[in-house]
């Protein structure tokens, strides 16, 4: 039986360092940003709520538009800071390095 050891993997190619190298060390900048996502995001909905509905700084129109604004950054914002969470905790299957750089 031939076996060609020319693709196989050692231990060295495993741990050699270079630039594909798994770090999990917290991206603060990526973090802060989807935590200001997430505020912005909650602030804006609430904003936007309290404008549609009792009509306080605008009409209903601009209310939805904030609502809907806020919508759009809570999204990301809640899923990114969550899975960031999740991560800090050392919850199986979640990892820094997964977290998209900016």
């Amino acid at each position: 039986m031939y076996v060609d050891h020319a693709f196989s993997i050692s231990d060295e190619d495993i741990m050699m360092d270079g630039p594909y190298t798994v770090s999990n060390k917290a991206p603060i900048k990526e973090i802060s940003l989807a935590v200001s996502l997430l505020v912005f995001g909650t602030l804006a909905i609430i904003i936007g709520s309290l404008m549609a509905y009792n009509h306080v700084g605008g009409d209903t129109a601009h209310g939805l538009f904030f609502a809907i604004l806020g919508t759009l950054l809570f999204i990301p914002g809640f899923y990114y800071t969550r899975f960031a969470y999740c991560a800090y905790k050392g919850y199986k299957d979640f990892s820094f390095s997964n977290i998209p750089p900016v």
